[in-house]
């Protein structure tokens, strides 16, 4: 049996850091950077990764998923890590196995082995957007979280953007190995200052006394559940979904694995997932808006670079540089939504970026195949420029009305949630622009009748220029139709792209009223809410 938790006091005053807390927030930012850097640095170097190792591209994309999953999986466990061993001791941990893994990956022989440094990787870099989080969290009064919250943010939304341009640039002019071993000399650096800055408030070191037994069930059905459903996001369209028995076995097993976690972890006493923190109605609100904004962020930051190299012809350099402006704007944007979130009502500068959010998705309902690299460089800089104005709010808010103790257990679900809405939402992009695709060519070469005037003489002109070119009339012809049909393939994908941006502008839109369903908190104010 376990023994009664101590009592904590959960007043702001109780304890300070012996050291600046902006000093604090820059030095766990830093390996909180370098891993969301890597989760996206890898994506335009799977083929170079698949050539080098004599690998099928189809087998490289396991370099993702295998450090997705085990991202996942660690994420809702770092709390629970933290209050056993200590947040420092956890978070050094978790930045070491990310620093030597990072090597046995630059170094792999072979595409098993750096799947399998993927997978050390993945649950080192798990650990540490949570506990960063919950530092802050426990560094910074309410009244300057939302500063503290913006050089975090700084990282978190900035580094997906600025990866597949690193990683082009590293690839193209180095070697696919040079993206993992960037990592070692920034490890090296956190660690070590990390050891000198950081220490665990009174609180941590008195849960780390207390005596509980361990949560084997709970564990166990979360890492299954986890593991399964980020498997099934990454594969199920390269897979045709539900066709394939793998994916629906799978499906089962996290359906079955999470709902009874969900059970065991609402009746147990000391759940290695505390999900009764969703009882508290902002905590709840935030982490369903972060989904929102995962499955949007990461799901638009798929469809536009691949936008521009499917359909515009852009090298992978040049479709990262429309991505790039935006990343630089979110820095600059940054403080000034901290400025807001400290002296302003939290949930109207939420609903704010969401409508501007929402609005810059209907804006890429504009493209089409002639569009210049200004138009798309400037939509993703109307996105961007809504993230600060989301992700800082939703994470304030999030922790307005917790308790101080709770703090690590919530910033591994509410991480958790906007990392699982990534994966929802590039497997939705996915999905969604295949199956349009084919709706939308189907619908457009219905009309490519004999009897449609337009098309005959189309096909009259075209034959003549190429008759006039060289070819033999029956050549000339022939040439002409394939021409048609690959004019109708493109545009049948551009209409799949449109499909996708305007859901995700509905989706967002649709989200807003859940701002104002959080309890208003005054700026600046400390809550003692258990």
């Amino acid at each position: 049996m376990s023994e009664a938790a101590p009592q904590f006091r959960h007043d702001e005053a109780v304890w300070k850091p012996k050291h600046s807390p902006w000093l604090i927030a820059l030095v766990v930012t830093l390996a909180t950077f370098m891993e969301v850097l890597d989760t996206s640095v890898a994506n335009v170097s799977l083929p170079h990764i698949a050539g080098n190792l004599s690998a099928g591209l189809d087998e490289s994309t396991w370099v993702l998923t295998s450090y997705l999953v085990a991202n996942a999986v660690i994420l809702p466990l770092s709390g629970w890590f933290s209050d056993r061993i200590g947040r420092k001791r956890f978070y050094m941990s978790c930045v070491t196995l990310f620093t030597v893994s990072s090597l046995l990956c630059g170094l792999a022989p072979s595409l098993g082995w750096l799947v399998f440094f993927r997978i050390l990787q993945g649950i080192g870099g798990g650990g540490l957007q949570p506990s960063e989080q919950a530092i802050l969290a426990d560094t910074f009064p309410p009244a300057k979280r939302g500063m503290a919250f913006a050089v975090y943010g700084m990282a978190v939304v900035a580094a997906p953007a600025l990866g597949p341009t690193l990683g082009g640039w590293i690839t193209d002019n180095f070697s696919w190995r040079w993206i993992f071993l960037i990592n070692i000399p920034v490890g090296i650096v956190s660690l070590w200052l990390t050891y000198r800055m950081i220490a665990d408030p009174p609180y941590l070191k008195e849960r780390q006394q207390v005596r509980r037994r361990v949560d084997y069930i709970g564990f166990g059905l979360i890492v299954i559940g986890l593991a399964c459903l980020q498997i099934v996001l990454d594969k199920g369209q390269r897979e045709d979904w539900f066709e394939t028995p793998y994916i629906v076995v799978l499906t089962w097993i996290f359906v079955v694995a999470l709902v009874a976690a969900v059970f065991w972890e609402l009746r147990t006493k000391d759940p290695v997932v505390d999900l009764r923190l969703f009882k508290q109605r902002n905590f709840a609100m935030a982490t369903i808006l972060l989904f929102i904004l995962g499955v949007v962020l990461y799901g638009s930051t798929v469809l536009l670079p691949q936008f521009t190299q499917e359909l515009m012809g852009y090298t992978a350099m040049l479709s990262g540089m429309v991505i790039t402006p935006g990343a630089i704007l979110i820095m600059f944007l940054m403080p000034i939504s901290g400025f807001l979130v400290t002296h302003f009502d939290v949930r109207k500068v939420l609903a704010a970026g969401f409508l501007v959010l929402g609005l810059s998705m209907f804006y890429m309902c504009r493209f089409n195949l002639a569009v210049d690299f200004n138009t798309l460089m400037l939509a993703r800089v109307y996105q961007s420029a809504a993230l600060p104005f989301i992700f800082l709010p939703v994470n304030v808010a999030a922790y307005a009305f917790l308790a101080r103790d709770k703090n690590n257990a919530a910033s591994g679900l509410i991480n958790l949630a906007r990392n699982i809405g990534g994966s929802v939402g590039i497997s939705m992009v996915t999905t969604i622009l295949a199956r349009r695709e084919q709706f939308h060519q189907n619908v457009l070469s219905s009309h490519l009748t004999t009897g449609n005037a337009t098309l005959r003489a189309g096909t009259h002109q075209l034959t003549g220029w190429l008759v006039h070119a060289g070819s033999s009339v029956w050549t000339a012809q022939q040439q002409a139709v394939g021409l048609i049909g690959a004019v109708v393939a493109r545009q049948a994908r551009l209409l799949a792209y449109i499909d996708n941006f305007f859901l995700m502008g509905v989706l967002v839109l649709l989200f807003v009223p859940l701002a104002f369903l959080m309890k208003r908190s005054r700026p600046g104010a400390v809550s003692l809410a258990h």
